[in-house]
């Protein structure tokens, strides 16, 4: 833990992770996906759900997949999947308190979208504690994990990774990071061993407050 001594630059990604599973938010957006390609691609539910698992995997994001291989508008598919109720999201104010109190720059990194994710940020009570967010159209939709996409999020930011820490639920979202330098936690109710990742945590609220011990927060 000695490592978060040094670091001035702190990454987090936004859905599963600066709110808990259990709040089930992306459920809802797992339902839009869904009805946005079907009625895209005039297919039914179980080939779309099974499309949209493919372009996932192969290409970071449904978006990703749809923009390739179909010339999906990305703005049209945002603005659909995210037009969701956020009701189940609860404030979390010592979460805000220790985010606050990290040392250097804190910044949300999502492959959704940067309007979708300051409304997260503002139901979970987070707005002020982060001094900038990244959505995915600042990469020009091109998602993690792939490395283009981080670097030219980091190089928008100015962000050292050396100096930098990545708090993400998708464990593969973690490799990029890992190899250009930066100090990797994965945020998830189980651990995915592996190189790439240094830690692993079940509640980000706890684990920051074992990280206040080392940056004075």
């Amino acid at each position: 833990m000695k490592r978060f001594e040094r670091l001035r630059a702190w990454v987090f990604d936004l859905d599963n992770t600066l709110y808990p599973p259990h709040m089930r938010l992306f459920d809802q957006i797992e339902v839009k996906m869904n009805s946005f390609v079907m009625n895209t691609l005039g297919i039914g539910h179980a080939e779309a759900d099974e499309m949209r698992s493919l372009y996932w995997r192969e290409h970071g994001t449904t978006l990703a997949g749809l923009m390739q291989n179909h010339g999906v508008d990305p703005v049209a598919y945002m603005d659909e999947v995210h037009d969701i109720s956020f009701d189940a999201l609860e404030p979390d104010p010592h979460l805000a308190e220790l985010i606050a109190a990290l040392p250097g720059r804190r910044i949300v990194y999502t492959n959704g979208s940067a309007p979708y994710a300051a409304r997260v940020l503002k139901a979970r009570g987070l707005s002020d504690a982060f001094d900038a967010i990244y959505g995915v159209e600042h990469a020009d939709y091109l998602p993690k994990p792939h490395a283009s996409a981080f670097d030219r999020i980091f190089a928008l930011d100015g962000l050292h990774p050396a100096e930098a820490v990545m708090f993400e639920d998708d464990s593969r979202n973690l490799e990029v990071p890992h190899a250009l330098g930066m100090t990797t936690v994965h945020v998830a109710p189980e651990p995915a061993p592996a190189e790439h990742i240094h830690h692993h945590t079940d509640n980000l609220t706890a684990f920051l407050k074992k990280v206040s011990k080392y940056t004075g927060g």
